[in-house]
């Protein structure tokens, strides 16, 4: 090997980190102070090494200055002051002398072993956390994308009142005792409407798109010429694929002839913050980084107090019918879990209000694997670690508090990023990148607070790539892991067999599918690889691919013999090989269960596929009424009486 170049001096006769190829122990110090890796382990368990410009990059998005020798010396040798925050578990004792202001306004004498809560030790946060949560009951259920969910009474789309419905009959006909339910948070009130519901504007407040306009106050006691106007407004409810933009423009104009006179009170704390937010939206466009510059920053934003007004009163609309939902589900037992999207639109009304807390310029992704060759770039940007834990994590307990209030569960999506994010530095592509670390003590301990506060079940979604630390963690505090079918794999083995469900973890939501993945019926016709085929994702033609889903079909159909299941209906078959995990919750999708085969999300795409506009072939009477549903539900619930 030739030795390396000599660095170049830079300004100031500092050498420029940039012009030297390897991390150096001084920069890796530095960079393993801040929680950012200078190595990983990729997705074929090899060490993968950063380049030392990457590292500098986002160790600049952290506030760090590493772009000299000399720099990173004076970074290491900067006084490092006390943790901003403190963790505790439920009985432990924190060291005195001093005092502790609890958060309920008393005074507690150190040393002492403080209650459950935020508590306020000068400067610094204390959080006490409990060690566990208690397990939920044994159930199963159903994934519901709920825009795909129509009834009769829709307006192109499920809504919150078709959720009620669907908890009420799940529970009192199917015997189900879960419904695990697509991110219902905010996106901007403009068009085109953000489809994902994985980008929202908002993960602290709710999507109006899924109001009921007749489940409101407002119509049942409104004269009958504005009933006839509303109802005139109407749009299509049988479109092959859910037209946002039209159901929303048509919910809008219903509920602003519906809303009261005079506004309702002004609104505070971060709910005026939102609608303020809301209401510059609609004049500037959804990405506040494109506003008027007196607009950006909301301490000089001036917003139209009417439409603040209007945009306050749609959310408490839609915490009236998230909780007659909730109500809906009072017979099962769980309910309603609802799922957190790992982040927020860069652009969103979050940013806008919560910026301090957020690296703005940085994207999450996702490193090079075998599914993505170049990497994920997911184009959120993701809590600066540091930000949190100076603010005593208040932006993460506001996010996971605010879903809560209309939930009895919250599904985590990508949980390993309580632990660490891939971080993509500007102007790189996804593949350069490096993960950064988050203080998971304190994030564990938000979250095991939050949902031990609101009775909540905890699921966390650790597929894919994945430290065993994540699942070994969520296990410890009560939380439940996530198992799906397709990989199932036992990969200390040769071949990676597939594992039986019935050696399935106990602590753990178990399904067949996800969103992201074919459907049942769809697996079995390859249909996922001919949709693939068609957009032109293979670089070296299907055939390779066509045969790789012969084969892993073949392996499952091999598992259902071995495991004494009649193969006559395949998709029947499944849910019965399914139903012997011994998982709490066993979840399936309607679309699972009526054998539809088109995916209701295909990763990599955007506009080449209908991704998220995919309605439900039937509407929600014959749904139940389906045999197929029945005979599913009779199979998954068998398998909660073991």
């Amino acid at each position: 090997m030739s030795p390396p170049t000599p660095p170049r001096p830079g300004a100031g006769g500092e050498t420029k980190l940039s012009d030297v190829d390897d991390v150096d122990d001084e920069l890796a110090a530095l960079a393993e102070a801040h929680g950012v890796a200078t190595h990983y382990e990729d997705a074929e368990q090899r060490r993968a090494d950063v380049d030392r410009d990457v590292v500098v990059a986002v160790l600049a998005q952290l506030g760090v200055d590493a772009s000299t020798p000399e720099a990173v010396r004076r970074a290491l040798t900067a006084p490092r002051p006390e943790p901003a925050t403190v963790v505790l578990t439920a009985g432990d004792t924190l060291d005195g002398p001093g005092e502790l202001a609890l958060e309920d306004g008393r005074v507690l004498p150190l040393p002492a072993a403080p209650p459950p809560g935020y508590h306020r030790l000068g400067d610094r946060t204390v959080i006490v956390a409990p060690a566990r949560l208690a397990p939920p009951t044994r159930s199963w259920g159903w994934m519901l994308q709920l825009y795909a969910m129509r009834s009769d009474e829709s307006w192109g789309m499920g809504d919150y009142a078709d959720l009620a419905t669907i908890a009420r009959r799940s529970a009192a006909e199917l015997g189900a005792g879960v419904l695990l339910v697509n991110p219902v948070q905010a996106v901007a009130p403009t068009t085109p409407v953000e489809r994902s519901p994985y980008s929202p504007s908002s993960r602290r407040f709710a999507n109006p798109l899924y109001l009921r306009v007749e489940d409101t106050d407002e119509y049942r006691s409104a004269d009958p010429a504005t009933r006839r106007a509303v109802d005139a407004l109407r749009p299509d409810n049988d479109t092959e694929l859910i037209d946002y933009d039209a159901v929303w423009q048509a919910k809008k104009a219903a509920l602003e002839l519906l809303r009261p006179a005079g506004g309702g009170a002004e609104p505070v704390g971060e709910l005026r913050d939102f609608a303020r937010f809301c209401a510059l939206a609609e004049e500037h466009g959804p990405d506040w980084r494109e506003w008027p510059e007196a607009q950006r920053d909301p301490a000089t934003a001036t917003a139209d107090p009417d439409r603040v007004a209007f945009h306050a009163w749609l959310q408490e609309l839609c915490e009236q019918q998230l909780s007659r939902a909730r109500d809906a589900a009072r017979d099962m037992p769980v309910g309603i879990v609802h799922d957190l999207p790992v982040g927020v639109h860069p652009g969103g009304a979050d940013t806008w209000a919560v910026r301090d807390a957020f690296a703005p310029d940085v994207r999450v992704g996702a490193p090079p694997d075998a599914f993505s060759r170049l990497g994920q770039d997911w184009g959120l940007p993701p809590w600066r670690p540091d930000k949190l834990a100076e603010q005593g994590y208040e932006p993460l307990r506001a996010v996971i508090r605010n879903v809560l209030k209309h939930a009895d569960g919250i599904r985590v999506d990508h949980v390993a990023g309580l632990w660490r994010l891939w971080w993509i530095p500007p102007g790189e592509p996804a593949a350069r990148g490096t993960y950064v670390r988050y203080d998971e003590d304190a994030m564990l301990a938000v979250l095991t607070l939050e949902a031990d506060r609101a009775g909540a079940v905890v699921v966390g979604e650790d597929l894919g790539t994945v430290e065993p630390v994540v699942t070994e963690r969520l296990h410890e505090h009560g939380m439940l892991s996530s198992a799906v079918l397709w990989f199932q794999r036992d990969y200390r083995v040769p071949g990676h067999p597939l594992v039986p469900p019935a050696d399935w973890t106990v602590s753990a939501m178990a399904s067949i599918s996800t969103h992201d993945l074919p459907t049942v019926a769809g697996f079995l016709t390859a249909e996922h690889v001919r949709v693939r085929a068609e957009l032109g994702q293979f670089a070296s033609g299907p055939d390779g691919e066509y045969d790789a889903a012969e084969r892993e079909r073949r392996e499952l159909v091999g598992l259902l013999d071995k495991e004494g299941v009649p193969a006559d209906d395949l998709v029947t078959a499944f849910h019965v090989l399914l139903a012997k995990a011994p998982s709490l919750l066993l979840l399936t999708s309607p679309q699972d269960a009526l054998g539809e085969t088109r995916q209701p999300n295909l990763p990599g795409t955007v506009d080449q596929y209908p991704n998220w506009r995919i309605p439900l072939p039937v509407r929600l009477p014959a749904l139940f009424a389906d045999e197929r549903v029945r005979r599913i539900a009779t199979a998954l619930a068998g398998g909660r009486g073991r």
